[in-house]
């Protein structure tokens, strides 16, 4: 796909989403042959398509190999943890973190920030006490909670939180520190937008289709400390992370293309200065797009300041009567469109409008979404 063809439609959507056109470029040309090296045109290739070669064969080694280690050099995890790409995205780990991490006689504890932390709760509960220890459920999702004190979680088997909430638009500061209590921490939506403290995180896990590349790859980095607890009750062989660690990411054929298509995606972020050249342009980009809404009489956005997400910017038209509002959304919609501003629609669950600004998300669609609403503020 060209640079030219991937502008003509701003892709906003909050996932799978947008791709920098190197990326496709690269991945097009390894399912017509695998190259190992760089993006030489003159680099002899393997001889064969990512799609076909043996996950267990050298030239995959090499990929999940290089994957792995762009973990640790450009997204900063420490060598303490192991990295690990799994499938079933992050619903499977709201299961596998209680099946694996649960002490007998502890209660897992959580913080409540909105749909998927709700999701992974509700996951934790089927499989044993589980305590919220703070929630922002009561004003709307629109902020994240103040730390509890310590003694709320001292007794926990671990401590989950969702760094970001792609529904409501908010997202933690900074990664908190939990003490000895092992820090689970749901990434999936702002890994990699910036520098970020993973050191304090026991275990980590992000659906890669928002920041890292296509769906189907889930990448889990897990305290090496942690990887040999024996889990309480039974827990089936394919759900251990014991079992996936013994041979990385290989226990059962993995997706090699997503694998790939991620390692690529971090080869392009070290390229634009790693997580700190990116989270400059993310905040660029945040700090454009907030402050026309900030600006508008018509946009009210839903997080509260000091709870906003770089990543997923969500708000509503207010200044109207409900079903005013919801007809002046869909005509919002419908002339973005138009426009060649796609993705817009806010979650079925809150309404509304959202746009999602991933890494790969160029300033320059900020500037047209921005001008946009300035535009239809001002005929409406």
């Amino acid at each position: 796909m060209s640079a030219a063809r991937s502008r003509k439609i701003w892709n906003f959507s909050a996932g799978p989403a947008i791709l920098p056109p190197e990326v496709f470029e690269r991945a097009a040309e390894a399912i017509h042959e695998l190259k190992l090296g760089g993006h030489d045109p003159e680099e002899p290739g393997i001889g064969m398509s990512i799609l076909e070669i043996s996950h267990r064969s050298p030239p995959f080694d090499a990929v999940v190999k290089g994957a792995e280690e762009l973990c640790h050099s450009v997204l900063g995890i420490p060598s303490s943890h192991q990295v690990l790409f799994l499938q079933g995205g992050a619903s499977l780990q709201f299961a596998m973190i209680p099946m694996n991490l649960r002490h007998a006689e502890r209660p897992a504890a959580y913080i409540d920030t909105g749909a998927w932390s709700t999701k992974a709760i509700a996951e934790s509960k089927l499989l044993g006490p589980t305590e919220v220890v703070a929630s922002s459920a009561s004003t709307g999702f629109d902020r994240i909670p103040a730390m509890p004190p310590a003694e709320a979680y001292a007794g926990a088997s671990y401590l989950h939180i969702t760094s970001n909430n792609t529904i409501f638009g908010t997202e933690w500061a900074q990664i908190p520190s939990s003490g000895a209590v092992p820090l689970v921490v749901d990434c999936s939506s702002d890994i990699g937008a910036r520098a970020t403290a993973y050191d304090r995180i026991a275990l980590g896990y992000a659906g890669a289709q928002k920041n890292l590349g296509p769906s189907g790859v889930t990448l889990v980095f897990i305290r090496k400390d942690l990887i040999g607890r024996e889990p309480v009750g039974v827990v089936p062989k394919y759900l251990r992370y014991s079992t996936h660690a013994k041979d990385p990411s290989l226990f059962n054929t993995p997706n090699t293309f997503g694998i790939l298509v991620l390692k690529l995606m971090l080869d392009w972020l070290r390229g634009q200065g790693g997580v700190t050249g990116i989270a400059a342009r993310n905040q660029r980009k945040a700090d454009k797009l907030y402050g026309a809404l900030d600006q508008s009489s018509l946009c009210v956005p839903h997080a509260q300041i000091g709870s906003r997400s770089l990543m997923n910017v969500a708000w509503t038209l207010g200044g109207a009567p409900e079903a005013e509002r919801e007809a002046l959304t869909k005509r919002f919609l419908a002339e973005a469109d138009a426009a060649g501003l796609s993705g817009l629609k806010g979650h079925r669950s809150v309404g509304g409008l959202r746009a999602s600004i991933y890494n790969a998300f160029p300033e320059a669609g900020v500037d047209v979404l921005v001008e946009f609403i300035r535009e239809f503020e001002r005929r409406s």
